[in-house]
């Protein structure tokens, strides 16, 4: 499944509707017998994001991001601040038919198969029949579940990964408008993993806004145009990879064998380590290629030399 994604940038997003909005929200929970303490989950939380963009939200075990989503969705109240959805305030019943949902632990009636408990969530919408005999299949094949082997499979014979697909299923019943994913890879083998990866492109292709949040960083890169990242209730940053890693010219390049006096005046920085040298690269990449080319030397690798967004995501979390 491979679809053509324009990218999006600052300066078209701008033209762009918003889709949801906060301003400073807060979410603070009572705790204790007495309910005399508190745990602020939220703090003053405010962010955009705009219509056909998929928008990733990261952060450590116990930052706030499933609470951000749940407050988002209605399902938790605010302690403070205000949000819209598609337009309308945090909870307003109209929007909810115009967004899915898939919760980190997907929870099913367990003795439904797949094919019913997608029957059950399209009753729920008031989805006729008519369309359920034909959504229902396109949407089990989008997930890998169409076999009937496996569609007629009570869900509590089904693996963590097959729930985590199921779930997915259940949340575009609707068609909706707005997605929101909570950790939409957990429990997913790597082969699954990029299955989703495809999926969540597929639904940006078709105009669909995605919010989804995660820690698994290596899938943000892949397929956000936007990230922030939650520290103990505080949204730390937002922007693109390129607004927060920088837009590097310059790249960073391994190399095995070759002659070293000719690399020295290609590569800054040289050094030989782990049995290559290493090194930024000088003047163009294809100058550089045709270089190694002609001494017979081996290019291992060669990326933009800006931090990784694990490094970037690292240092976030331990500024004070």
């Amino acid at each position: 499944m491979e679809s053509a994604i324009v990218p999006v940038t600052e300066s078209s997003l701008a033209n762009r509707p918003s889709v949801v909005e906060t301003y400073n929200l807060r979410k603070i929970y009572r705790t204790g017998f007495w309910l005399h303490q508190k745990i602020t989950s939220l703090n003053t939380c405010t962010l955009k994001v705009f219509a056909g963009e998929t928008f990733g939200l990261l952060g450590p075990n116990g930052a706030g991001k499933t609470t951000l989503l749940k407050t988002l969705l209605g399902i938790t109240r605010p302690s403070g601040g205000r949000g819209l959805v598609l337009g309308q305030p945090i909870g307003d019943r109209a929007v909810k038919q115009r967004i899915g949902y898939l919760p980190e632990n997907p929870y099913f009636y367990d003795y439904l198969t797949g094919w019913e408990i997608l029957q059950f969530t399209a009753g729920l919408f008031g989805i006729p029949r008519s369309v359920q005999r034909k959504r229902i299949p396109e949407l089990l094949d989008l997930v890998g579940l169409l076999q009937a082997a496996v569609r007629r499979k009570q869900l509590r014979h089904y693996s963590k990964g097959m729930l985590q697909r199921i779930g997915l299923a259940q949340a575009l019943i609707n068609d909706p408008e707005l997605v929101f994913l909570d950790e939409p890879m957990s429990g997913l083998d790597p082969l699954g993993r990029y299955q989703i990866r495809e999926i969540i492109q597929s639904l940006k292709s078709q105009g669909k806004t995605i919010f989804f949040n995660t820690h698994i960083l290596a899938d943000v890169e892949v397929i956000c145009d936007r990230i922030a990242i939650l520290r103990r209730g505080d949204l730390i940053c937002m922007g693109s990879l390129q607004d927060l890693l920088g837009d590097s010219n310059t790249y960073h390049a391994k190399v095995k064998g070759g002659n070293p006096d000719i690399l020295k005046n290609r590569l800054a920085n040289m050094e030989f380590k782990d049995g290559y040298w290493q090194g930024q690269v000088l003047g163009s990449t294809q100058d550089f290629i045709a270089t190694l080319s002609l001494m017979g030397a081996q290019l291992i690798s060669i990326t933009l030399a800006r931090p990784s967004l694990e490094e970037f995501f690292v240092q976030q979390l331990q500024e004070p």
